[in-house]
């Protein structure tokens, strides 16, 4: 029922249902959520219904709401959907007012233990309701601390809590005008619209969209007995994980605070205790604990993130869910679950999210390059990074955004520095523990954090940050290693990771799963062997343009170009001739027998042109200069320039490039096939297995493919002779125009394979630059919901989607034997791994580190949606054209 009870609300009654100890409560649907948005009043139904539940709620606790007596006092907690840790908003102590925080004080016998309860709900109450500054009612405490002399809250005295208060309320009727609410039904319904509120505030909005949440969800709010861990050295709070979240092991993980409430856990504001220091402090309570861990992971057959407060000696669990967990550790746990027969292979796999699945590709600080840290912190979140200083997560967010790295340091992060934690490299806190915000939100999205540096001391006011004894100003370099805690000063060097054990293992039973191919786009023999070590089944596009781009090669590329007839440009070719076919036959000998798509060349002319404004800006200089060598090197740029200005196009991605480029210069593709099928041959004579596959790029009509393939075809022919037989390449194209798909059938009289590059069939069906898109319109657009997604992250299923299941249907009803995949970024993302499976695609090719990421979302979409054309299938079909 999480859809309508929200996840909290859900596990609650769960854990209510088979008898575990859970403070009395109710939960308010989701759907009341939609409708308060909606109207933006609590309406009189809903209102009674939750006065009803309060009624019941105090015959159950044998308590009053509002009775100085006999106070009944509740918590009002968000509860998503999806879990959303510390994005939406908490109320504790709900019910005191200044005559039932004295009951509480005589029913419990503990001035103090009252008095900071209310000082806390009406800073919690200031904050939520009446968005009144936190730092206002923090500044109280801290006046009261120093007066004290108290190195921490919990060593006030009941009369410097009564001052805290105090100051408190007076800070409320200063900020609103009005008193703070005695009324605790009024403070009820203020509680559950702000809850609600929650839902739309900045920091949700920003995780919704990092994480892909509906924004129609909505959330559940819980309203529960206040169980209280604030009531002496015997009470404690505490968060507690059943598996270790960042390695993965079965051990009990986790962090307690002694007399305090759970949000001084969470909110890193006290830095917690390791769990394993209640087996000597609360002995019984540690058993009970531990049996409660090992019955909630086996009923949930997941790892468990379970809050809980001990009250008096009393164990309460508060809620559990499933832990958010490192990339390693999540394999791990599928990995060991399905050993321990709790889970099955297939359960396994789906367990796994394919979009993090690439945060186990962590790098490290390569041990070459170690040097002495300057402070140490907890190894929240495993992975390092490096980057410049920044103490705020809106300077994080614009630095990011101009294209800067940076680690954002704070002294802890609350849940509005959400966007500038998405921008950073990696998050280093002077406080809070391993499941403060700064710790579980960067677990979850795969960034170095280390938490709880006590060496860390930041001053805003003038820009600095002392780390130990060092001073290091904003801007600076500092680098952290999430896995060790270490923090470094400066750029360190790191080394790339590893697959570990638990991951190939499960790669392993993925690949048994799953029916389409992973083959990666690779232009180098490097990226080719990376490659490979992922899993790669073959090289799904090698860009040969990207083999002129050093500053060795370029050179040789514009004089082809540039060239003013044929000699000219055979000459120039004669040069690259070699350089390509020492490439191919590196690449082939990477792949030996797996099969290496090569795109022949398709360069938009302005990235291989020279400068023209350097060019003009150098003849400037040679204005007035004597003698012969200046002259000959005027007339030489003026040549150039000439050739340059000839040539400049008005829009080059739609240009002189691709299938034209070799249409207009045939010797350029001349070149290059000769240079593939020497470094075939060599690659055969030396036993190595070769299966190119040549592409023909940005062929939008069959007589721009039909000559080229004859002159591939020949040039096979003259180069490998009696090796022909030994070598089955394939001639295809790059559906990329939108006219291509169109046409797909007579295309597929000439092509054996398509690749649809889907990077230039998104921009030209969308009739957007990428560039200029992203740039200026495109966010603005996925924030005002025009769009609901990045059409150049996740396929556009229902429009560039079309094009390709058109084309794939017409291309194999005149070739049924035609190969396709796509090659373009989307070959990583898991819905359009999923939408090319359901098609009936074979293959789909992504970069080297994106491989294992492709592996398991592929495995996952054979088990969702079982064998393409089947009922499963269609039925997501439908989904996504509605």
């Amino acid at each position: 029922m999480k859809p309508l009870l929200g996840g909290k609300g859900a596990h609650l009654a769960e854990m209510t249902s088979i008898g575990l100890p859970i403070p009395s409560g109710f939960t308010i649907t989701t759907e009341a959520c939609r409708e308060y948005l909606a109207s933006h009043v609590l309406s009189d139904a809903l209102w009674a219904e939750i006065r009803s539940a309060m009624d019941q709620l105090e015959q159950r606790e044998q308590k009053r709401f509002g009775d100085p007596d006999n106070p009944l006092l509740v918590s009002v907690r968000s509860g998503a959907v999806t879990s959303m840790p510390g994005m939406m908003d908490t109320i504790l102590n709900l019910g005191l007012n200044d005559r039932t925080v004295e009951g509480l004080a005589r029913l419990t016998g503990n001035e103090r233990f009252a008095y900071d309860c209310y000082r806390r709900f009406i800073q919690m109450f200031g904050d939520v309701v009446l968005h009144i500054p936190h730092a206002l009612f923090e500044k109280h405490l801290e006046t009261v601390k120093r007066e004290e002399g108290a190195a921490s809250d919990r060593e006030l005295s009941a009369a410097g809590l009564k001052r805290v208060a105090a100051a408190s309320l007076k800070t409320v009727k200063e900020r609103t005008g009005r008193d703070f609410p005695q009324d605790v039904h009024a403070q009820l319904a203020m509680a559950v619209e702000a809850v609600f509120r929650s839902w739309n505030n900045p920091r949700a909005k920003v995780y919704r969209k990092e994480y892909d949440i509906p924004d129609d969800q909505g959330t559940a709010v819980n309203v529960q007995a206040m169980v209280f861990g604030n009531r002496g050295d015997d009470s404690c709070t505490g968060v507690l994980f059943t598996r270790n979240p960042n390695s993965g092991e079965k051990e009990l993980y986790g962090e307690y605070l002694v007399n305090a409430q759970g949000e001084d856990v969470v909110a890193g504001i006290r830095t917690p205790r390791p769990i394993a220091e209640m087996r000597e402090e609360m002995p019984s309570v540690y058993e009970q604990l531990t049996r409660v861990a090992a019955r909630l992971e086996a009923h949930f057959r997941d790892m468990q993130d379970i809050e809980f407060t001990v009250e008096a000696g009393k164990l309460y669990i508060l809620q559990t869910r499933a832990g958010k967990r490192t990339a390693r550790a999540a394999v791990k746990i599928a990995v060991d679950l399905m050993d321990e027969s709790s889970i099955a292979p297939e359960e396994a796999i789906l367990r796994i999210e394919p979009r993090h699945l690439d945060q186990l590709l962590h790098r490290s600080v390569d041990p070459s390059s170690a040097r002495e840290a300057i402070a140490r912190g907890l190894p929240a979140s495993p992975g390092a990074a490096s980057g410049q200083v920044v103490l705020d997560a809106d300077r994080a967010a614009r630095l990011a955004k101009e294209g800067h790295k940076v680690i954002l340091v704070a002294a802890e992060t609350t849940p509005e520095d959400i966007h500038g934690v998405i921008a950073a490299e990696g998050v280093l806190t002077g406080r809070g523990g391993m499941t403060s915000h700064a710790a579980v939100v960067t677990r979850g999205m795969g960034k170095p954090c280390v938490c709880g540096c006590e060496a860390v001391r930041i001053d805003e006011e003038n820009g600095t940050v002392r780390i130990g004894d060092r001073e290091i100003r904003e801007g600076e370099q500092i680098s952290i290693d999430g896995s060790s805690g270490n923090v470094y000063i400066g750029e360190v060097k790191l080394s790339e990771p590893a697959l570990t054990p638990e991951l190939e293992r499960l790669l392993a039973k993925a690949d048994e799963i799953r029916t389409l191919r992973v083959y990666t786009n690779a232009d180098t023999p490097e990226d080719a062997r990376k490659a490979r070590r992922f899993g790669a089944e073959g090289i799904g596009l090698c860009r040969t343009e990207h083999m002129f781009m050093s500053p060795a090669r370029l050179p040789a590329v514009q004089a082809m170009i540039l060239a003013d007839n044929d000699e000219e440009r055979r000459r120039a070719l004669a040069k690259l001739l070699p350089m390509q076919q020492a490439d191919f036959e590196a690449i082939f000998r990477e792949m030996d027998g797996l099969p290496v798509t090569v795109r022949l060349l398709d360069p938009p002319l302005h990235e291989f042109l020279p400068d023209e404004a350097e060019l003009l800006n150098e003849r400037r200089e040679l204005e007035g200069v004597a003698g012969s060598e200046a002259d000959s090197r005027r007339q030489a740029l003026d040549a150039v320039i000439r050739r340059v200005q000839s040539m400049r196009e008005a829009n080059p991605m739609l240009g002189l490039r691709g299938c034209r480029l070799g249409l207009m210069f045939p010797d350029i593709y001349d070149m290059q096939a000769e240079a593939l099928f020497r470094a075939a041959a060599r690659c055969i004579r030396d036993g190595v297995r070769v299966a190119p596959e040549i592409m023909i790029p940005l062929v939008g009509h069959p007589n721009e493919l039909k000559p080229l393939r004859k002159l591939i075809d020949s040039i096979a022919a003259q180069v490998l002779g009696d090796d022909l037989r030994h070598c089955p390449y394939r001639i295809g194209t790059m559906i990329e125009v939108p006219r291509a798909a169109l046409v797909a059938d007579r295309i597929a009289e000439e092509a054996q394979f398509f690749s649809f590059g889907t990077n230039d069939l998104t921009q030209m069906t969308f009739a957007y630059s990428r560039d200029d898109a992203e740039g200026k319109f495109l966010t603005r657009y996925l924030d005002q919901g025009v769009l609901t997604f990045n059409p150049f992250e996740t396929l556009d299923q229902e429009g560039v989607g079309a094009l390709i299941e058109m084309a794939l249907a017409k291309g194999r009803r005149v070739r049924t034997s035609l190969k396709a995949g796509i090659c373009g970024e989307h070959g990583g993302d898991g819905r359009t791994i999923a939408f090319c499976h359901r098609i009936g695609l074979d293959y789909v090719s992504c970069s080297p580190y994106r491989v294992p990421y492709a592996r398991i979302a592929a495995a996952q979409a054979a088990i969702r949606y079982g064998e393409p054309g089947s009922a499963a299938a269609e039925q997501v079909a439908a989904a996504a054209q509605g």
